[in-house]
This record gives structure tokens, sequence and C-alpha cells, in this order.
């Protein structure tokens, strides 16, 4: 893997409105061209808004919803790439050839070509089908990468698979934090007030994107991720308002050791920077795990156990 500069963004959308959240990709794209950055992610549906889009019909996710590579996002995210000679990634609904919609993250790279991942678990509206393709392909600036998208990152079988695939840095854009759950082990809301007062007391908020509504959830099991699969970790997140639910931010990048490379608790838009060192990834624990699976073991894994259930309903029980 070649050593590249890589950037993570947290940023506040507007639900629904395109245009502010394309306005503030190509904001921060133009900062990160200024510290040379070869990568830059942004937000799971970051171009659409994300968490509103549980209360729209389907017709109203129709009008919202573009096709991907030909549609008018794409070929600007496309287009920016190439002027900044970046990889760019964000996230909206994709309409499909068939009539399905997707909850879909578009990589841009600077030669003008384009990769797509559809989340494998979508469940904020009953209208977006998930995905059933997993996304790993090189990029011309040296580096073999993966997107998984929010909770297809917390399954471990999907990490897991997209390292055997061979890539070097997980792409893993989220909306998450401060979420709503009924279990005591996940998150927790976060009051309005907290992020309605961030500039007057912006301690008060800052612990909570510290504490285990946001980063101390997400180290029971992120840097986990890349550890034990020898990868590097790119995490973007919203941050702020998401409808009723206060998003963390904690936007931080992960060596293939675990290690924090960078990170941020800011209460607002933000990025962080970080250089990867392409020679962590041969050496690493996580690719010594990757050699010393037994494969001939693992076939309970890819069996029914009776015990699944649709992602929407699992939700509603968090």
């Amino acid at each position: 893997m070649q050593n590249i500069r890589a950037a993570a963004v947290q940023f506040e959308h507007i639900a629904g409105d395109k245009r502010a959240n394309l306005a503030k990709v190509h904001e921060f794209a133009a900062r990160a061209a200024r510290e040379r950055v070869d990568l830059i992610l942004f937000p799971e549906c970051c171009i659409t808004g994300y968490w509103f889009l549980r209360h729209l019909s389907r017709p109203e996710l129709a009008v919202l919803a573009e096709t991907v590579f030909s549609g008018p996002t794409s070929q600007e995210l496309m287009a920016l790439a190439t002027r900044h000679g970046m990889t760019i990634g964000a996230g909206l609904v994709e309409a499909a050839e068939d009539g399905a919609l997707y909850n879909t993250y578009v990589v841009a790279m600077p030669d003008g070509t384009a990769r797509r991942h559809r989340k494998l678990h979508a469940f904020v509206s009953e209208h977006i089908s998930s995905g059933s393709e997993y996304t790993v392909f090189d990029t011309p600036q040296g580096f073999r990468a993966g997107v998984l998208i929010c909770y297809d990152n917390n399954l471990v079988e999907n990490v897991r698979i997209t390292a055997l695939a061979g890539a070097e840095v997980l792409l893993a854009p989220h909306q998450t934090g401060g979420c709503r759950t009924h279990n005591p082990h996940l998150m927790g809301l976060i009051e309005r007030r907290l992020w309605d007062q961030r500039t007057q007391s912006p301690g008060a908020i800052e612990d909570e994107f510290r504490g285990p509504k946001g980063r101390g959830w997400l180290m029971r099991w992120l840097p986990a991720r890349a550890h034990d699969n020898g990868i590097f970790l790119i995490f973007s997140n919203g941050v702020g308002v998401d409808d009723d639910e206060i998003r963390t931010g904690n936007a931080m990048i992960i060596d293939p050791n675990g290690r924090i490379l960078a990170e941020t608790w800011k209460a607002g838009d933000d990025m962080v920077i970080a250089d990867l060192d392409g020679s962590l990834v041969a050496p690493s624990v996580g690719q010594a795990f990757l050699k010393a699976r037994r494969a001939n073991l693992y076939h309970p894994l890819a069996e029914q156990t009776g015990r699944e259930e649709d992602m929407r309903s699992l939700k509603l029980k968090e």
C-alpha cells in the first residue's frame, strides 16, 4: 500500500437540502486540497439527510433519490475529485434502474471513475432496500479500499469479508451516536438544549460526545474492527441535529493496530487529517489473524440459526 493522507469529516446536514449539503462538501474538499489530502470521507446520506427519511413516503423518497454515476450529485463529486486530485466519498439515496431505492455511498476518484456501495443492513425506511454485494476496489492512488455503511460495520463478518477481499483502508461513513434505544448498553439520547447551547456551554455537549453516548460507545468496538483485520479505518459521522436526535460526530482515523491517529469531539462541523503509513498493514496483528484462519471450521457462519430477524424489527427492539 502507498502512503496517503486521509481526512474524515463530520458535519451537520440539512434534511432534504442537497445544494446546501453539497456546498459543505465543496468547502471541506477545498480545505483538504490545501492540506494535500489524497482521500476525504463524508458521512452516510450527508447529501440528502438521513434520519428524517423514515417519515417520507415512497413518492417523496423517489423525488429525493438520484441515479448513481449518471445523476447530478455523482457527476458533481466526480468532477470535484478530478479537480482536486482526490478520492471523495459521500452518501445519498440512490434510485436504481429497476426502481429500487438504496442507501448508497459514492466514491469518486481523481481519474474520473467512481464506485458505489449499497448499505447491506438498511433500516431507516421500509421503502429502502438493503444491498447484497461487498464493495472493494483499487484506487489510482495505490491503495485498495473497502466501503461499509454505518450498521454494516457493527457485524464483524462484514469487515472480515472486506479485509479478505484485500481492503487496506476501510471507508466507514456513519450517522450514529446519540441514538434512541431501549437497550441500556447502547448510546442514548442527548438533550437538544445541550446542542443549542453549545456556543455558551461547549463543555456540556463535548462531555456527552466523549461519553457513553458517543466516543465511549465507539471505543468498545470500532478500533477492534481495524485491529482484528489489519486495516486502516476512516470513520466519518454526522454531527448535531438529525431529525429528533443529536449525532455525536467523533470523526476519527484508526491505524491497522487499532490506534487512533486523529480524532475530534468538537460540537460542530470539523475535519481530522492523518498520514497513513502503508508499511503498517502487512506486519499488523490483524493480517496475521487473516493468515491463521481455518476456513474449514467456519461453515456455521453461513448457516441459518432460526434467530435471524429483519433489521427494521431488530432496531425497534434496541
